[in-house]
């Protein structure tokens, strides 16, 4: 099978569709598959419901599928640095299912181990516990969370082999790899792309068994906020 695709339009090929599921990684602007995500724009499709982190900046990123109205829903954690997700959602265009960082985390988590929901502390006692199931374990209240699975995950690795085992570079791996296992389908996007036999087992952190399709992408890696320091004079 191979797995290795000329480009990010290629790579998408017959997998988008309006009203899909997606799973974008990243942090911010760390580690987010830059290439699909001008991909998925370019190929105008609607209606999306969007699982990650957060949506990109103004422009960039996810935040470009925000601009051309591709995204209904977002499931994120975190939406504090894109004016036009928080216009949009104020004005009811967007939908949002917010959630505790380490809750979304292990939501997709779940999802890519075929656990189907768990409970977790989190959350209780606050706007995000309604409508949830509450148990208790050793005098404790718990709400029951739900495992997440997408139509297709879009993923950024910093180096992959032609089979899919993927290495991730610092914090660029959060949440990229649980993502790599929660999508019926994964596409990925690298910096090196190298044989089988290359990359150290030991040094694998998500095997190729969960990915389908590849391309070696190229990377602007905007800085989300750049912060400099005046020069001294003389």
């Amino acid at each position: 099978m191979n797995k290795v695709y000329s480009s990010p339009e290629a790579a998408l090929d017959g997998l988008l569709f309006d009203g899909m599921t997606m799973m974008a990684g990243g942090f911010g602007l760390c580690g987010i598959p830059e290439n699909l995500i001008a991909a998925t724009h370019k190929a105008g499709v609607k209606d999306l419901t969007v699982i990650s982190n957060n949506c990109g900046v103004d422009g960039f990123g996810l935040g470009i599928l925000l601009d051309a109205k591709q995204i209904k829903k977002m499931i994120s954690s975190y939406v504090g640095e894109n004016k036009e997700f928080e216009r949009q959602y104020l004005d009811g265009e967007l939908e949002l299912e917010f959630n505790p960082q380490g809750t979304l985390a292990e939501r997709i988590r779940a999802g890519g181990a075929g656990i189907p929901g768990f409970y977790t502390k989190t959350g209780v006692g606050t706007l995000i516990a309604e409508g949830k199931e509450h148990k208790d374990f050793d005098g404790q209240t718990y709400i029951m969370e739900t495992g997440l699975v997408a139509d297709v995950s879009i993923v950024k690795a910093w180096k992959a082999d032609t089979e899919g085992n993927l290495v991730f570079r610092k914090t660029a791996r959060n949440f990229n790899p649980m993502m790599a296992t929660a999508g019926k389908v994964t596409v990925v996007e690298v910096e090196e792309l190298v044989e089988p036999g290359e990359i150290d087992p030991d040094h694998i952190h998500t095997p190729g068994i969960f990915v389908q399709r590849i391309i070696k992408g190229t990377f602007e890696k905007r800085i989300e906020q750049r912060t400099v320091r005046e020069r001294e004079a003389g």
